[in-house]
């Protein structure tokens, strides 16, 4: 199978980075990951900074090499909204028919120009609890058009804290590191990110936020951990806090002291970068394993929360290679068909003939053979071939009509001779070979003296030995002679 890669962007306002993960299942190695931006002007568009951005991303994989077969799109927390909407309806596809019409009740805006995305979080009698994500369909149609005219085309943009998400439970949130109660609180350099795990090991509760740089990050981990501990479900709470500060200015001991729980500092990428060398491109640790979670896409695919597919669905080269293919194999089925058919009257021709052709022979063969019909498993070539020779030997004197019975007085005298001395000398045959001029036997006796006397036996037969090979093996006397009448 064809190891696929795939390339994850995550793409803020101004500035993008990607990551090209290769590998199947769940174990993957990263190809190449580097980071690029554009200067915000108040003068130029958003459209014009995310064709000049989709531009750079699209030079900096041609200038790694990096190839690649599938690409996601992490949406910066800036650039969508997020809500916690309740559907009365617990099946995926019952949701997304009403999604937004519980979205603009929810919201009391029109939504008509807004793209919508949704993760169901809760179910319960009463229907499902979910966290829907707003964005405006005018800037992701621009991202969409900028990505596809650089030759890159998107199956899936999803917001950032869902591809964080899916980096924390494929990477951090494994093996003996599943806690329940767990908070992750990750700082970037200019958002946070807040996840609680419940019991089941799932996200109970999932918050983004923005944050200034000159902001003490202290004092906002406490607060908004605080605050999350809060939004978790009763019979629960955080009893573990699990952070990454980008600017490296938190104080796990003294938050953890302010918020009466442990608190651990997290090593985002040890587990998967070998050197500090492969993120020397990458401007932000987060935004990496943001773009590393879209990248990861393929693994969750029926799980997305995908912005496209509200309006604008992936209609890139995956499907048109299906439909390729499907026209393909179609033609294959009916050239194979068609060969088929040929072939098989070919050979039915074929066997028509044949059988002319034999029963025409078996009377021809019945009169040379004498009265013999063809064999059905042999060649009757072999056969024919065979009585010819044996009419040349008897024609030139090696073989007389009666060789087969000069050939059983031959084997008659050995046997007598076999008699003479089996029991005295302890015979065992092992095989005899008989031609039409000699007689080669393969046996052994008890010693030597006793097979010399079985050479006498033979010898007084009127039979003389013209090979005679003996060997001394495992106590017996093995012998291999070849006999032939005395003239």
């Amino acid at each position: 199978m064809e190891v696929q890669n795939h390339l994850g962007i995550y793409l803020s306002k101004a500035a993008a980075t990607v990551v090209c993960l290769t590998g199947q299942g769940r174990e993957h190695e990263i190809l190449g990951c580097f980071s690029v931006s554009v200067e915000e002007k108040e003068e130029r568009s958003f459209g014009s900074d995310i064709s000049e951005l989709a531009g750079l991303i699209s030079q900096g994989c041609a200038e790694r090499g990096l190839k690649f077969s599938e690409v996601a799109v992490a949406l910066d927390c800036a650039m969508f909204m997020q809500h916690n909407v309740h559907s009365e309806f617990h099946e995926p596809k019952q949701i997304a028919q009403t999604i937004k019409f519980d979205t603009e009740e929810a919201l009391a805006t029109d939504i008509s120009d807004v793209a919508v995305a949704f993760k169901i979080t809760s179910s319960d009698q009463s229907g499902s609890g979910l966290t829907v994500f707003t964005s405006q369909r005018k800037m992701l149609s621009e991202i969409i058009l900028s990505l596809q005219n650089n030759n890159i085309d998107p199956v899936a943009i999803e917001p950032d804290i869902n591809c964080l998400l899916r980096f924390i439970s494929h990477k951090l949130f494994v093996g003996e590191s599943r806690r329940s109660g767990t908070c992750f609180g990750i700082l970037s350099g200019h958002n946070g990110y807040f996840v609680v795990f419940s019991e089941s090991s799932q996200p109970s509760v999932v918050r983004t936020l923005l944050i200034g740089p000159t902001r003490d990050r202290n004092e906002l981990l406490a607060r908004e951990v605080s605050m999350t501990a809060a939004l978790v479900e009763r019979g629960e709470r955080v009893n573990c806090l699990r952070v990454f500060d980008s600017a490296g200015s938190v104080n796990s001991q003294q938050l953890g002291e302010n918020l009466g729980i442990e608190v651990k500092n997290e090593s985002l990428t040890d587990s998967i970068v070998s050197g500090p060398e492969v993120l020397a491109d990458c401007s932000d640790r987060v935004d990496f394993v943001i773009a590393y979670g879209a990248a990861l896409t393929h693994l969750e695919r029926a799980a997305s929360v995908n912005f496209r597919s509200d309006f604008m669905p992936y209609q890139g080269g995956k499907i048109r290679l299906r439909k390729a293919l499907k026209v393909l194999s179609l033609s294959l089925t009916v050239i194979a068909v068609a060969l088929g058919l040929y072939f098989h009257l070919q050979l039915l021709q074929i066997n028509k003939y044949r059988g002319e052709l034999r029963g025409k022979f078996e009377n021809e063969y019945s009169a040379v053979m004498a009265g013999k019909k063809p064999p059905s498993k042999t060649s009757p070539l072999t056969e024919l071939s065979g009585e010819l020779r044996r009419i040349r030997n008897v024609k030139e004197g090696q073989l007389s009509v009666t060789g087969e019975e000069s050939i059983s007085s031959k084997l008659t005298l050995v046997l007598d001779a076999f008699n003479k001395c089996a029991a005295k000398t302890d015979l065992n045959i092992e095989s005899v070979s008989i031609t039409s001029k000699t007689i080669s036997i393969i046996g052994d006796t008890s010693s030597r003296k006793n097979t010399l006397e079985l050479r006498k036996a033979i010898e007084s037969n009127n039979l003389a030995i013209s090979q005679e090979n003996l060997e001394l093996k495992d106590g017996r006397d093995n012998f291999r002679i070849t006999i032939v009448p005395k003239r």
